[in-house]
Order: C-alpha cells, then structure tokens, then sequence
C-alpha cells in the first residue's frame, strides 16, 4: 500500500504547474530504460500537454464533465514502484465455473509479477511488463507505441504519453489463437490520493485472435485520479475481443483511453461495463483503416447517487467495405448523470460503409440526468448508416402488466431493468463472464452490490446465475 512518505508531491503549485516540476525533477526514474522512440514520443507529448492544460467545460466533448474540483486535489505519484509486495494469491481466488484465464495485475500503475515480468508462452505469445518491453522487445515497442493514440486535442492522452513508465504488453504472433482469455486486473491500494497513469499496448498478428478482460478496482476508499491509454492493433485477418468492467470506489476518477486500429479483414470488439465509480469517463477512438474491418462497440453503464459517467466514441471508417456497430444503454437513479457522444466518420472513399450507432439511457428519477450526441459525419454517397438515441422512464403499461400478472411494483421494476441491461449483457461472448456479470447487474440494479475489492471473475460466486423468467418475453 502506498504510504504518503514514499511518494512525490509538490502541493503549492496547480496540479498542471506540478506536473510540469515533477516531470523534469523525477525525469531519470520516468525515463527508466524506455527507448530513443518512446522518449521521443514522451517529449512531444509534453509539449501538447503544457499547451493544452487539462480539460474543461469550455471545450465541446467536455461541456457536461467538469474534473476543475478533482484538479484541486493535493496528490501524490510514484515513480519508482515504491507499492508494498503484493501476493496476488491471497486477494484472488477464481470461484467462475469453467473459465481460466492468464492473470496479470497492476498496482498502483505498476505491473505486479510472482516470477518474471515477461511470460513467453509456448505459441510465442508474449505477456508482461510494458516497462520490461522496452528492455526486451525495443523494436516492437518502437513500431507501435503512440502509433495509435492521439496527443492533439486529446490533453490526458498527451499527459500519459509524458509519463510512460508501466503498464501491461501484449503480443500474439501471426496466426496464433490465445485460447486463454489474458485477465488484466488494475487495483489502486493508497492511503493518500493518488495520481496513475498506466499504459497498455496490445499487438494481435495477421491471423491472429485474443481476449482481454480489462478489470478496474480499488482497495480503499481514498481519492484517485487514474489515468490510462490502451493501445490495440488487429493486423489483417486479426481478431480481438475486449472487455473492461469498472468498479471503482465513489471517490475515484477513471479515466480511459482506448485507441484501436483495424487492418484489412480484422475485427475488434468492445464492451464497457460501469457498475460504480465517482467519475468515469471512457474515450473509445477507432479507425478502420483497410477494407472489410469490423468495429462491434458497447457499453453499459448503471449509476446512482451523484455518480457521473461519460462515454465518447469515435468511429473513423476510412477504407470501403467495412462495418460497425455502437451500442450503449444507461440506468441512471437519484441524482446521477450520463454523457454519451458517438462520432461516426465516413470518408469519401469509404464506400458501402455500414455503421450503426444507438444509445438509450433509462431514468429512474426526476433529478437524474443524460445529455447524448450521436452523430454521422458523411462524405461517401454508397453508406448505409444510421443512429438513434433515447432518454425516457419505464414504461408505465408494461408496468402495469407485469403487476397484473401477480408480481410486485418492486420486482416488476427489477424485471424491466434487467431486460433493458441485457441486451448489453448479452453481447458478452465468455459464457462464465457473461452469468457473473448478469448476476452483478442484477445485484446493482438491486443495490446490494458496493465497491468490490476483487475482480468480478474472482467472486466468491458458488455457481451461475439462473432467472425463472425469460427475460426476452418481457
């Protein structure tokens, strides 16, 4: 655990000036063994950085998020993995039927190891340390780190890209299929507020196929301002499935980056699934760069109390013959708020584009709030595209059946939501995954799940989650 005397901290400054003071004193340990191009990289970053300022309301895919009071905060940053040790073995133990996964951990932004910071596996899939990447694997980390992510106009880019250190890295060769799902759980444990900034680049092959379950934690309850960029590149023919599930403590701020791109005939999935947090907001940037790539995008978010969650979407269809799809849903309660942009780009060569984008949220009170934006920005006249968005209540005739049919106003509510969260649910293609998160939705939708301070694949669940109602008849 962090403890406030082995951390970094220039409190008389504004958090951006300290920043600033921080990088350059700390620059050796930041640097570490990281590559010409990575702190070339680094460099150039900075500057945007210190000409961009962080984030306000002023800027237009800012204007219903305001992070000014989290700015305010008096935090500290470690840049020598100064955390605890840490014995994974004892906070995790896989109680999911029929699923196994390759496990890593990051604490506190740094990538926790047993025996070896990098695992080869026998197929030559490399899995580990980003900070050791450098070390071992400089010509790959050279050809793909910062290739993807976006420094300008993109101010938290720009601040994690100045301060790489660690993070996880992945690289699955051509046509090698990882039959295991590789299980990222990132955990902040401090007793102080604490300021990360992890990195993680994913490189799937030609051919290749992999599955990244990405779980955000805390282990206390403290202030923390947690600010990551995944990289992921699908080389022709690759496939990759990524799911990220957040459940953060209501005083943390989560902030994710994830930047994607799609060569010929590639397909990348995503599904975001925020079932608690102070402050989360998920930037998704993906551009389908040769033909016949297909980006499958999704979300589910359910908050409450004065939660806020912000999803933006940016879908760059470059090349003709390619798809995608967005699907977002929110259940909001109590004096929540939602933010949903999706941006759909056709360029003027990309023609016969499908893309589709739809974005419902449900509003359990009157106090509770969503702004959304979908949007189609298009230049070729061969697309069939389209998007939708709704903000609404349950709906009272269906209530009104359910009630008739002998079932209580407060299951009743229960039955709708869970049918509008699974839809969402649904699209989760690792079956154990896909009933242990249906059984966290429903214990979130009942308020009986807090702040876990274990993966949801590592919950003392004694078997799946079965529903005596068909939830596609409602």
């Amino acid at each position: 655990m962090i403890q406030e005397n082995m951390t970094t901290s220039i409190n008389t400054l504004p958090l951006k000036e300290r920043l600033l003071s921080l990088f350059y004193e700390n620059l050796p340990d930041i640097k570490g063994a990281a590559t010409a191009g990575v702190n070339r990289l680094r460099e150039q970053a900075l500057a945007e950085f210190e000409r961009q300022g962080f984030p306000n309301p002023k800027m237009e895919n800012w204007r219903f998020s305001d992070i000014s009071q989290l700015l305010e905060t008096d935090f500290s940053f470690d840049f020598l993995n100064q955390s605890r040790p840490f014995d994974i073995e004892n906070i995790f133990t896989c109680d999911v039927y029929d699923i196994d996964t390759f496990s890593v951990t990051i604490l506190n932004g740094w990538f926790v190891y047993k025996n070896a910071p990098l695992t080869r596996l026998s197929n030559g899939t490399i899995i580990g340390s980003l900070a050791k990447a450098m070390e071992v694997f400089p010509d790959i980390v050279d050809k793909y780190l910062g290739k993807a992510a976006k420094t300008e106009n993109a101010a938290l880019t720009a601040l994690n890209s100045a301060f790489i250190q660690d993070g996880l890295f992945v690289y699955v060769p051509e046509g090698v299929k990882v039959e295991k799902p590789i299980q990222l759980i990132n955990i902040v444990d401090s007793q102080v507020p604490l300021l990360l900034q992890p990195r993680h680049l994913v490189v799937a092959e030609k051919g290749s196929e992999l599955t990244l379950v990405h779980c955000d934690h805390s282990l206390t309850h403290n202030v923390s301002f947690t600010n990551t960029v995944v990289e992921i590149f699908a080389q022709p023919g690759a496939v990759v499935d990524h799911y990220k599930i957040q459940n953060k403590g209501r005083n943390s701020a989560l902030f994710t980056a994830t930047y994607a791109q799609l060569q010929k005939a590639s397909k990348v999935s995503t599904n975001i699934i925020t079932l608690n947090g102070g402050f989360t907001r998920n930037y998704l940037d993906a551009k389908l760069s040769d033909v016949e790539a297909e980006a499958d995008v999704n979300g589910l978010y359910l908050v409450d109390s004065n939660q806020h969650v912000d999803n933006q979407v940016f879908i760059d269809h470059a090349s003709p013959n390619c798809l995608s799809n967005q699907l977002y849903k929110g259940i909001l309660d109590d004096q929540a708020r939602a933010v949903f942009s999706g941006h759909i780009m056709v360029r003027r060569d990309a023609q016969q584009t499908l893309a589709y984008q739809n974005n419902k949220n449900l509003l359990l009170t009157d106090d509770a709030r969503a702004n959304t934006q979908p949007r189609l920005e298009i230049y070729a006249d061969d697309v069939k595209c389209s998007h939708g968005a709704t903000v609404g209540q349950l709906d009272p005739n269906a209530m009104f059946y359910l009630k008739s049919r002998g079932i209580c106003e407060r299951s009743a509510r229960q039955l709708m939501m869970l049918a509008f969260a699974d839809e969402v649910v649904q699209k989760i293609s690792i079956e154990p995954l896909r009933q242990r998160i249906g059984h966290m939705v429903e214990k979130r939708l009942k308020g009986e799940l807090s702040i876990c301070d274990q993966c949801v694949l590592h919950c003392n669940s004694k078997g799946p989650t079965t529903f005596n109602i068909d939830m596609s008849k409602i």
